[in-house]
């Protein structure tokens, strides 16, 4: 069973929730269970005019009902709609908690996340940048690393929400070798025999010699010589404004970016609807979309769901191929 939180209630996560249940068939619905407020569930679905089914015992859905695991939380029923809010924060916070709690469990296989909202979760009192380091906090996770992963293009991040002054500090080598052990062990883990991976520049033309800088000199270089000493196929360090070109021609599997922009800019513009992020180095295994709470369309019925049908099918692999 796939446990899928619900995000911000008052954003577009229970509409595109809905809408993707809706276009499964029965018995893959029944094993997608949401975790979150019942009584916004069927709000959304009566907004789409879905006309599902739902199981507040997930234990004995069948025939197409959707399994709930409901979750109360202070002021979810009454927040309004399209707006920043402690109460949506928290209850986003609290889904993720009890999603984490069944994966621990192995209630559930794989967590997929709808979209929440960083200055509602802040408002809430909950101080993280997100769902990656959110979940790496809730599983008592030292490192965690964010994947986007596309049919075309992916890519692995050596670090994300951070400056990028703080970045460049971040691109030790050990960083940038667990990065590429991270990696490569999962798509090991998805059945690939001999997973090939790039490992981007940090600096312009990987540093020209150490013209524009020694980070690939000193400390990138020696990671890729130290993965290959493992038998990982990698290669690297290589030009970012070249490496991913050259990913997307079907060279290299994956690529380890150096930072957030230098993986999310190429990632999005070849697969914006269809990118998934995956959380990587934790004891349970995520998957998400790769957009906001969209407050702008939220509770018109006008939000897109391919991102969310992406990232289950993106789960629903993981779960299939992957060992418990």
């Amino acid at each position: 069973m796939l446990g899928i939180t619900m995000g911000d209630p008052a954003g577009i996560g229970p509409e595109i929730i809905v809408k993707t249940l809706a276009d499964m068939p029965p018995a893959e619905r029944s094993r997608s269970a949401v975790i979150g407020n019942l009584g916004r569930l069927e709000r959304a679905d009566r907004l789409l005019g879905t006309k599902l089914k739902f199981a507040v015992a997930p234990a004995e859905a069948r025939d197409g009902a959707v399994p709930v695991f409901h979750v109360d939380s202070k002021g979810a029923d009454s927040m309004p709609d399209s707006k920043i809010s402690a109460a949506g924060g928290e209850a986003a916070y609290q889904y993720i908690a009890k999603s984490v709690e069944l994966a621990l469990a192995k209630q559930i296989a794989v967590i997929v996340t709808a979209p929440l909202n960083k200055a509602a979760l802040h408002e809430a009192g909950h101080h993280f940048d997100g769902h990656t380091e959110l979940l790496a906090t809730l599983t008592n996770t030292k490192s965690s690393w964010m994947l986007l992963a596309s049919e075309k293009l992916s890519a692995i991040h050596v670090s994300t929400h951070t400056s990028l002054k703080n970045a460049t500090e971040r691109a030790t080598t050990q960083r940038v070798l667990d990065t590429v052990r991270t990696g490569w062990k999962h798509y090991k883990a998805l059945g690939y025999d001999n997973p090939r991976i790039a490992v981007a520049g940090l600096n312009p033309h990987c540093g020209e010699g150490g013209i524009f800088g020694r980070e690939e000199l000193e400390q990138i270089n020696a990671a890729v010589e130290l993965g290959k000493k493992e038998g990982i196929d990698v290669k690297g360090p290589i030009s970012g404004d070249t490496v991913f070109y050259r990913a997307y021609k079907g060279e290299f599997d994956l690529v380890v970016a150096q930072y957030h922009d230098q993986g999310h800019i190429p990632t999005k513009l070849i697969a914006f609807d269809t990118t998934v992020n995956v959380t990587l180095g934790l004891p349970i295994r995520r998957a998400s979309v790769d957009h906001g709470t969209a407050f702008d369309i939220a509770w018109t019925g006008k939000a897109d769901h391919t991102n969310m049908k992406s990232a289950i099918a993106y789960a629903k692999m993981m779960a299939d191929r992957m060992a418990a």
